[in-house]
């Protein structure tokens, strides 16, 4: 598709300072047409919940992934709709829509969508985006009931090994799971208690990681993950602290949990502590409450070794982390009953954070980046999600050259 690519220079703060340019192509997948009674949603495709750069593909070449689909707060039913057509809850205008895995090549002025890969249960039926039980109610377009979907799917980042299968960190459960080469659901892995409301998923579910996960407030689940050179390590962050032991906590709170993810014997084997930064220091953003800040992306640099996008809406950083110091898995914090939690607990370790990129310098980059393809330390692919245009944003692929 031949799209406008618009070409930028600009200089980036980092721990040395250095000049690169940028490539911002424009993305239209068209999805669908809905008319409201006070509002024409013109929907495309929301690729950029997460992005990946897979080795031994060109260094143009990388995947996407989509999340659950468009939804609607319940609170904005009224503005939208005219009346308020539920309490809380989402709305999805397209309810029969599938998390997707896209593979694009991107070229100076347009891209080319070379692969579509849609998430399917293990019999290859597709999955939805409609929330899993003891989540958040869902509502057709109407206000009516959705009923919960045990296959149902919240997708927001993405991983592929070199045996051709993928992983992607969820937010519903929140969860990881390992999918088939050709999108088929291998393995479901959810916080311990949580697999009770996965009764009749047509695929395998393992509740193997730490019960504190389901602490996580929603919507704020498993957003960033990684893989080591290796492909020996996976890694997975929550988007925020957790809500332990409220959502107050989670309101205030900077630790975030980050953990490490053994591939051969599936199981947690780490658990460390990113502290998040102020809202004051994301310069184009005005914001100050603490929770406005996410994680939306990470990928791994080295064995051990990552890179961590945080941001608020218009500004985005990425920090360099290497795992080390204290490993917390199985100790107090992970204890329900411990008290104060480590999301109540300001002094504390945490990773060492060195600051690689802030977009804040950089004219013209697209809100609410959430992809990070990473080819290497000088070039990288970015892209944005823009919630399927609920709210007329258009999607970005933005190169990066050092």
């Amino acid at each position: 598709m031949n799209l406008k690519s618009v070409i930028l220079s600009a200089v980036l703060l980092s721990s040395s300072t250095f000049a690169v340019s940028i490539n911002k192509v424009v993305v239209d997948e068209k999805l669908d047409v809905i008319k409201l009674p006070n509002k024409t949603l013109n929907l495309d495709v929301g690729f950029g919940s997460g992005a990946f750069h897979y080795k031994k593909d060109s260094n143009n070449v990388f995947y996407t992934i989509t999340d659950r689909g468009p939804n609607i707060k319940c609170k904005d039913s009224k503005k939208l709709m005219g009346e308020k057509l539920c309490e809380k809850g989402k709305i999805f205008p397209v309810a029969k829509f599938t998390p997707t895995i896209y593979k694009i090549k991107v070229y100076k002025n347009y891209y080319k969508i070379l692969e579509k890969i849609q998430i399917k249960d293990k019999d290859g039926n597709q999955v939805s985006g409609i929330s899993n039980a003891g989540t958040e109610n869902a509502y057709n377009i109407h206000g009516e009931a959705i009923p919960f979907d045990p296959n149902g799917l919240d997708s927001e980042s993405l991983i592929k090994l070199s045996d051709g299968t993928f992983w992607i960190g969820e937010e519903y459960g929140a969860s990881i799971v390992h999918l088939s080469s050709d999108g088929r659901i291998i393995k479901r892995f959810v916080p311990a208690g949580f697999e009770k409301n996965l009764t009749n998923a047509n695929y395998d579910v393992s509740p193997t990681l730490p019960a504190i996960i389901a602490k996580r407030p929603l919507n704020r689940g498993i957003e960033s993950m990684a893989i080591s050179p290796d492909e020996k390590s996976l890694y997975f962050i929550m988007q925020s602290p957790l809500a332990n032991p409220n959502q107050a906590a989670y309101k205030k709170s900077r630790n975030v949990r980050l953990f490490k993810f053994d591939l051969a014997n599936e199981k947690v084997v780490g658990e460390y502590i990113y502290k998040m930064d102020l809202p004051n220091t994301f310069k184009l953003d005005k914001n100050k409450k603490q929770n406005a800040v996410k994680l939306s992306e990470m990928v791994a640099s080295g064995n051990d070794e990552l890179i961590v996008l945080e941001r608020i809406s218009n500004t985005t950083k990425f920090y360099k982390v290497k795992l080390g110091g204290e490993n917390i898995l199985d100790t107090k914090w992970d204890d329900l009953a411990t008290t104060p939690t480590l999301e109540e607990t300001k002094d504390i370790q945490s990773l060492h954070k060195e600051l690689v990129l802030d977009t804040s310098d950089i004219k013209g980059m697209p809100k609410k980046i959430e992809g990070l393809a990473y080819i290497n330390e000088n070039e990288w692919i970015l892209v944005n999600d823009n919630d399927f245009g609920i709210d007329n944003l258009p999607s970005y692929i933005v190169k990066v050259k050092k």
